[in-house]
């Protein structure tokens, strides 16, 4: 699926594929988490074309998640824009599954639990692939079996964002956040809680609560990518606001 995935892509000329596994797939092949990993994931096994030339060597081939196209639309501006910034700019969309209070270095914060079914790449890991498993998906949601690529995510800055549609016209939330480390027995309960195949991250956001979160949520999917810090973050945050305004999507900045 991973190698049919890029010769597709490069037939075609695709710059962000989703595979449909919710859309009939589920009944025909085994899951495409652990493939959707890998090609968000800029250090990749290579893949030849029927020409032997390697297909966008050094470079991963952005994908969204659960036929969500306004994802793939942000993961693509997000990576092209990420690597004219100098970041690294692998991404992934998450469910926005649940949240608590945990106190965190001395301070309570909010951590959200985003986890999706294994379509996040290894180098949003602790440890990276060294720090990656995969589960076998639960039978409930995929009956052929497949595997998730999981992982905890490693601590570091964020930018979160999604794209939806509101009244015939594509809107955008943007802002910032930071990705905590839990205890590992707080991990594993709040996984048990949720899937505990799936990758999981620990989502602190900047200046938005609970509540105003989900009182624009449209869907149940944030996506996220890693800045170097802070500083590079917010910058990167605003740079991007400033292209989806330019590419006419209605841009709203959340808690900065």
């Amino acid at each position: 699926m991973y190698v049919a995935a890029l010769r597709l892509a490069n037939k075609f000329g695709c710059d962000t594929i989703g595979i449909q596994y919710q859309q009939g797939l589920n009944e025909l092949t085994p899951a495409s988490d652990l493939v959707e990993g890998l090609l968000n994931n800029t250090e990749r096994p290579p893949v030849r074309d029927e020409q032997g030339v390697e297909i966008i060597a050094g470079k991963a081939l952005p994908h969204f998640n659960e036929v969500d196209e306004c994802a793939g639309l942000d993961s693509l501006i997000t990576y092209k824009l990420w690597e004219k910034l100098g970041l690294v700019g692998d991404n992934t969309l998450h469910d926005l599954r649940y949240g608590e209070n945990f106190t965190v270095n001395g301070k309570e914060e909010f951590v959200w639990v985003f986890l999706i079914s294994g379509a996040a790449p290894p180098s949003h890991f602790i440890g990276g692939y060294k720090g990656a498993s995969s589960d076998r998906q639960p039978p409930m949601y995929f009956p052929l079996g497949g595997g998730s690529l999981k992982g905890v995510s490693k601590p570091g800055h964020i930018v979160w964002s999604r794209i939806y549609v509101m009244d015939d016209q594509l809107h955008c939330d943007l802002g910032t956040g930071k990705v905590v480390e839990l205890p590992a027995e707080e991990t594993q309960r709040r996984w048990d809680m949720t899937t505990p195949e799936w990758p999981i991250m620990h989502g602190v956001l900047d200046g938005v609560t609970r509540d105003q979160m989900m009182a624009r949520h449209k869907a149940n999917h944030i996506h996220v990518v890693y800045a170097t810090d802070k500083a590079s973050a917010l910058d990167a945050c605003y740079a991007k606001a400033a292209a989806m305004n330019e590419l006419g999507i209605k841009t709203s900045l959340c808690g900065l």
